[in-house]
């Protein structure tokens, strides 16, 4: 990187009903485009859940992820404003992550924030037991559930800082 201290951006989205983290975007800037991408190639792996629970956050108000989810026929659930509660897992989750991966590392570059990240959402799904899921990890539950009955929940611009 050029040695200045910039922020990221992280883009966390996961399935209400398994627990799994599907992805995490990670970049100086998520306009628009790029969580519709991000969408885009979840659904082509796995399918359209029922719904999406978004805050209003800049990211999620704009009109292409609107015209997107019209398309698709897909519902956008928007949380209201200071009602974080709305979205308690996905606020859970982010707090877990925020603790775990991005207050900690002080990331040396885009690619390395990157792979750290990535290494966390791995041991997150395969090594974490959920108690909710009696207590199997996201990868093994996701065996006896229907991904399609999923909900997914994310959010947007979590920060941290890298060199």
């Amino acid at each position: 990187m050029d040695g200045g201290d910039r922020r990221l951006r992280c883009l966390n989205i996961v399935d209400d009903v398994t627990k799994k983290c599907l992805a995490i975007e990670v970049d100086i800037s998520l306009p628009d485009r790029r969580v519709v991408s991000v969408l885009e190639r979840l659904a082509e792996s796995r399918g359209l859940p029922q719904s999406v629970t978004v805050d209003k956050g800049l990211g999620f108000a704009r009109k292409a992820l609107d015209e997107w989810a019209y398309n698709q026929g897909l519902h956008l659930s928007f949380i209201q404003p200071g009602k974080p509660q709305q979205n308690a897992y996905i606020e859970s989750f982010n707090g877990k992550f925020r603790d775990e991966c991005l207050n900690e590392p002080w990331f040396r570059s885009m690619l390395h924030a990157r792979q750290v990240i990535e290494q966390w959402r791995q041991e997150y799904n395969g090594e974490r037991p959920h108690s909710s899921l009696r207590y199997l990890t996201p990868n093994r539950e996701k065996e006896g559930r229907e991904i399609m009955a999923g909900l997914w929940r994310f959010a947007y611009k979590l920060k941290s800082r890298f060199l």
